[in-house]
């Protein structure tokens, strides 16, 4: 699993050691992400199919891509489609993939990249392996976050980001036995690159076997932690935790009745356990949700598909046609 990594985490700036006597937050779930096919084809898990979706706010759907060892001929993508309403988060762990959309925007991202598209009032886009790598086959392994926008910014301006490895900000947990790279919102101080229109916290983590991660969490913010790989435990209660399954912490945004138990969440790992950790401010408005469109009432999904088959979420670049 290649993404960023260091040989020495202790040379990186430390999380704070955990305060003896303090707790953190209690597990409420854990479920095992059910398989399925994305695109033309790939292989994916989805990290939040089995989830309330109460516990998610503000995320809409996560994909684990991969991992898969391609033949040649064999890699696929996802052909021209439109979105509006959201943002589209997409994390290369291992492999190359190409992104292109109806706005300008668009690149290439290997290793440890992430390509952050922000559909606002509507866009087209594809993503699909560069020619070269559908000639020779290789690995590709990576995930998709979709994250909800408010219904006040639903309409905004599209937008794209390329963020490179170089600039994903790199943390160890406080005795170095994690690596944590730091790809949006805030943690313990440090700042993720990532520009987010809803509030959010995105890291992936790579944990030493035995070793244990315990990250301070915003009381406003709900906390899942998704396992790419390995195993281990979740929680001060410690409970197993395992590749493809999803864990979901108390705590939804101070909201009445769903109160957090502690200030920080804590991981674990038994063999080395690559994680992905995310959170975010939850927006609670409706989610009208059909396809590639995350509104807030059906009305506007209707609208959102007439927009489209009228031309106006965008146009396909000539030369791409």
């Amino acid at each position: 699993m290649p993404a960023v990594t260091v040989e020495n985490p202790l040379t990186l700036p430390r999380l704070p050691e955990p305060v003896a006597g303090t707790h953190g937050r209690k597990v409420l779930a854990i479920e095992t992400a059910p398989s399925g096919f994305e695109g033309e084809g790939f292989p994916v898990r989805r990290a939040l199919a089995a989830i309330k979706p109460a516990y998610l706010d503000p995320f809409v759907m996560m994909d684990q891509m991969g991992e898969v060892d391609y033949a040649a001929g064999e890699p696929k993508g996802t052909p021209w489609h439109p979105h509006r309403g959201f943002e589209t988060v997409t994390y290369m762990i291992d492999g190359v993939i190409d992104h292109l959309d109806s706005n300008g925007g668009g690149g290439t991202i290997t290793n440890g990249d992430t390509q952050w598209m922000t559909a606002g009032a509507g866009i087209l886009h594809k993503e699909a392996p560069p020619e070269w790598l559908v000639q020779q086959g290789g690995l590709f392994h990576g995930v998709q976050l979709w994250v909800n926008l408010p219904g006040a910014k639903k309409m905004i301006a599209p937008k794209y980001q390329d963020i490179g490895s170089s600039s994903v900000v790199l943390l160890s947990s406080h005795d170095g036995g994690a690596l944590v790279r730091l790809i949006a919102g805030d943690l313990a101080g440090n700042s993720g690159p990532g520009s987010t229109q809803t509030p959010i916290t995105l890291l992936h983590a790579t944990l030493s076997p035995g070793a244990r991660l315990v990250m301070p969490w915003r009381k406003d913010f709900n906390a899942l932690a998704y396992a790419l790989s390995g195993r281990g435990t979740v929680g001060d209660e410690r409970r197993p935790f395992h590749s493809g399954q999803l864990a979901v912490f108390d705590g939804f945004g101070n909201r009445p009745g769903l109160a957090t138990s502690g200030e920080s969440v804590t991981i674990t790992a038994k063999d080395t356990l690559d994680v992905i950790v995310l959170g975010g401010e939850p927006i609670g408005e409706p989610v009208a949700h059909y396809g590639p469109f995350v509104m807030n009432t059906k009305a506007e999904l209707a609208q959102a598909f007439e927009d489209y088959q009228a031309g106006r979420l965008g146009a396909i670049p000539a030369e791409h046609v």
